[in-house]
């Protein structure tokens, strides 16, 4: 993200052609920043449920390597209760696809986000031209 200052013409002319903020101006203002601060705390969950995606396809590519009469700890909340392989390994599966399901969620609603986000930036800029920013 590169920020950048105005230049003293640009400046000029955005204070020459000063515009009225409405009260519908400053919903849509207010909404953006939300959304904004919304879709930095859905990039982070989202990286987040990624990583344990990720954690919980190398446990897998893992217990394949073990035998079948083994028992693995297998954590359920905050405790570990030792499992034999196969019903380990299906319940891992389970989790899997339920990361899965959470991750396409997540995407969802970032995209949902960013649309709205990209709606009020057009409409925005329509009526205040550069003088005002709303890159983030």
């Amino acid at each position: 993200m590169q920020r950048r200052m105005l230049s003293k013409e640009d400046e000029a002319a955005a204070g020459a052609e000063e515009t009225e903020v409405r009260r519908e101006d400053q919903d849509k203002i207010n909404r953006f920043s939300r959304l904004h601060q919304r879709e930095l705390i859905l990039e982070e969950e989202l990286k987040a449920k990624n990583k344990e995606k990720e954690d919980l396809e190398d446990v897998s590519n893992e217990l394949e390597l073990a035998d079948e009469e083994d028992t693995i700890p297998y954590r359920i909340g905050d405790s570990f209760i030792s499992l034999p392989l196969p019903e380990v390994q299906g319940m891992l599966s389970t989790s899997t696809e339920k990361m899965d399901e959470d991750v396409l969620a997540l995407e969802d609603k970032l995209s949902t986000v960013r649309e709205e986000m990209q709606q009020l930036k057009v409409e925005l800029y329509a009526r205040f031209g550069r003088s005002i920013n709303l890159e983030t």
